[in-house]
């Protein structure tokens, strides 16, 4: 739950105070390209293009203008509508609308991913079919759940969408984007993770050590900043990035069982572009030739904050009851 109850945290500002934002400037002090501020990533375009669209690549403005109204009526229709009393021993369901923000408009585009071409996700290698037909079976979404290690790692707070890549959920889809020297830091409002990207040269990881958000290297390409990401570590209690389970793509990135193994195929280039004073394009491109016949692009565009707008501390470890509720639920049932 997002508990939206006060700024960022104080050591993210100093380090901020550190980066000396300038809004207006190209470059920072000491020459890179300016990318600094505070963005969302937030957006209704789907991850994949509904089949029914078919070739179709981008929407015509009547068909954004018509999508982000029929958004704001909804917002709107669904704030004004009465309450409803939950049944006794009925589901009580998931969180309402009031609790969510995933925006109103779309991108141009039908879908997230454009490649490959149709907006849709390759044919899985063999090994990749047996590593989501394993993770299927390890982890159905309605139990039985003997320990908390049968739990996703977003129910147990421990990873969510920061990336990478960076892709939209159901709400706090913001991120701020800050640089010192030989530095970029991206810090999520999703669950407080920080990415921390160096760009100065530094010696790869072992291929055996292995984190939740991967080993980034950064480098400048012109005036985009490029971060490749390896030394993801796969285990079978993973949610998957960015989208949640269940849903279409929500196993899309795969990081899941090693088995033992002990190869490390996935590697993850993501792509920071300023194109106007107010907004970044972000373009990631997965490589993992044991899970995908072929590799997977997208493109989500970043719009910056409003100046009064803040990054608010998410509250997941401090006010998660999820893990003991879900166990206490199922020892009653075994009773």
């Amino acid at each position: 739950m997002n508990l939206r109850v006060r700024p960022v945290l104080p050591c993210v500002v100093a380090f901020l105070s550190m980066a000396s934002v300038a809004v207006d400037a190209q470059t920072t002090p000491w020459g890179d390209p300016d990318l600094q501020g505070t963005y969302s990533f937030k957006t209704t375009t789907p991850l994949l293009r509904s089949e029914a669209l078919g070739d179709k690549e981008f929407f015509t403005d009547e068909e954004i203008a018509a999508q982000e109204q029929a958004a704001l009526e909804m917002n709107q229709r669904l704030l004004a509508a009465p309450a409803e009393r939950t049944v006794a021993g009925g589901n009580v369901g998931a969180y309402n609308n009031y609790w969510m923000d995933p925006g109103t408009r779309p991108s141009r585009r039908t879908s997230l991913v454009v490649d490959p071409p149709n907006g849709r996700l390759p044919a899985r290698t063999p090994d990749g079919q047996r590593r989501h037909d394993a993770h299927v079976a390890n982890f159905p979404g309605s139990g039985p759940f003997g320990t908390w290690e049968d739990l996703e790692l977003n129910d147990r707070c421990l990873f969510w969408s920061a990336g990478p890549p960076m892709l939209p959920t159901f709400y706090n889809n913001n991120f701020m984007l800050f640089q010192t020297p030989g530095y970029v830091v991206l810090y999520f409002e999703m669950i407080h993770d920080a990415r921390i990207i160096p760009i100065h040269d530094q010696p790869p990881l072992p291929s055996d050590l292995r984190q939740w958000l991967g080993v980034p290297r950064g480098r400048w390409e012109g005036d985009t900043l490029v971060v490749e990401t390896t030394n993801i570590r796969r285990i079978t209690a993973n949610a998957g990035t960015g989208v949640l389970p269940g849903t279409p793509g929500g196993d899309l990135f795969l990081l899941r069982a090693d088995n033992g193994r002990t190869e490390d195929t996935l590697t993850i280039t993501e792509r920071f572009t300023r194109e106007d004073e107010t907004t970044l394009t972000y373009e990631f491109t997965v490589d993992d030739p044991a899970q995908w016949t072929q590799s997977i692009s997208g493109e989500i565009p970043l719009n910056e904050f409003p100046p009064d707008e803040l990054i608010y501390e998410f509250a997941c470890h401090e006010g998660n009851h999820t893990i003991t509720n879900i166990l206490r639920g199922e020892r009653l049932n075994e009773r």
